[in-house]
């Protein structure tokens, strides 16, 4: 597991650049353009339940889903910030992409440190410390669990049949 570390004001436009909103709809058609003009290394490497630490306001800009529909088919287990945006929080629940606000454990973090997540204690382990958080509700870790809003609804109308 790898951990990609980002400032403030993290926009959806360099999490995958607008000029292929209307070329790119798929998962994978998006995969390899993430994060291309903030860093190229990104797409070719990250690899499945990668951590992304960043500052405040991470996903600022537009309300368009693929930044989080490719992060989320990337494997990438959370993204771990000071604080996100407001229609990419909303959008990351919808697609079942965990997104954990804990400022003092980002600040904490240095090049190399090994960080933990473990979601049902409700810790953060950054080299030697641990933070903890809020327990996430049950119903966002369903939505998760069932890989997106529109799935855990198909798994919840199937269940009433």
């Amino acid at each position: 597991m790898s951990v990609w570390r980002y400032g403030d004001d993290i926009n959806t436009d360099m999490l995958f650049p607008g000029k292929y909103t209307y070329t790119c709809s798929t998962a994978e058609e998006i995969k390899p353009h993430l994060l291309e003009d903030l860093d190229p290394t990104f797409a070719k490497n990250v690899q499945k339940d990668d951590l992304i630490l960043a500052g405040k306001n991470f996903g600022c800009g537009s309300s368009r889903e693929q930044p989080v529909v490719g992060l989320k088919a990337v494997g990438v287990k959370a993204v771990i910030a000071k604080s996100f945006a407001r229609i990419f929080y909303r959008s990351a629940i919808n697609q079942g992409l965990l997104l954990l606000e804990i400022p003092h454990a980002v600040d904490a973090y240095h090049e190399g440190d090994v960080v933990d997540v473990d979601i049902q204690k409700g810790v953060i382990t950054v080299g030697s410390t641990t933070f903890s958080f809020p327990k996430i509700p049950p119903e966002i870790l369903a939505i998760r669990d069932a890989g997106g809003l529109l799935n855990y609804t198909r798994e919840k109308i199937q269940k009433r049949l």
